[in-house]
């Protein structure tokens, strides 16, 4: 495999399969471009009206948000149009955010960083926390490009949401910052990951992630 996340991220199979069910029966035809996503801007995503698109890590924290930044040989590709539905909008907004705010961490070499516990929370928020952590402590950071894809979304009353998605790592690949070497791994189903994950809103308005299971080689992401 390439790099990354399910062995460390927190995982419930009930979640995953309600997440899964709730996707297939709410309106799977919402798949897009992170820039895309409705009226509101929200920090670390760029508006725009292209299919394939990368919210901007390092755009300006807006509304109270926290700056994500990335270093300049790793990018992460979301791919999701807008959906028509604010709410739902901002949900696959925030998703994204919370994708982004983990591997700042491990960018960052620390998980004390303010996004991690702002577009994270519960179980989401220990998981990602040994996730970056399994880097820190080896350290490992990463180089390349990920692709995220096939979003769907769905909603489970005012402040619940279930959203599920694929990602690519077949062009993103470890790299040890003390040697500068990088793993130059062959792309294999493994490289293919089905993602399925909780969302709640907070407090503030924010669509905190709070559980995530994934399902690393899945048939369904694999081209």
């Amino acid at each position: 495999m390439n790099r990354r996340r399910p062995t460390l991220l927190a995982a419930l199979a009930l979640t995953a399969a309600t997440a899964l069910t709730l996707s297939a029966c709410g309106g799977s035809d919402e798949e897009g471009s992170a820039k895309d996503k409705g009226s509101d801007k929200i920090a670390g995503a760029d508006t725009g009206s292209e299919k394939k698109s990368s919210p901007s890590p390092s755009a300006s924290a807006a509304a109270g948000r926290p700056k994500i930044e990335f270093p300049s040989d790793a990018e992460n590709v979301f791919e999701y149009e807008k959906t028509g539905d604010p709410v739902k909008d901002a949900v696959l907004a925030d998703s994204v955010l919370s994708v982004n705010s983990v591997d700042e961490a491990i960018f960052a070499g620390s998980t004390d960083t303010e996004a991690l516990g702002f577009y994270n929370a519960e179980k989401a928020l220990s998981g990602s926390i040994a996730y970056a952590l399994g880097y820190i402590k080896k350290d490992d950071t990463w180089v390349g490009e990920t692709r995220y894809f096939d979003y769907k979304v769905s909603l489970s009353g005012a402040d619940e949401a279930y959203v599920t998605y694929c990602s690519d790592e077949s062009k993103s690949f470890i790299k040890n910052k003390k040697t500068g070497k990088v793993e130059d791994t062959p792309t294999t189903a493994d490289s293919y990951v089905l993602y399925s994950t909780k969302l709640e809103k907070s407090a503030d308005g924010v669509w905190q992630t709070t559980d995530v299971a994934s399902n690393r080689g899945s048939k369904e992401c694999q081209p």
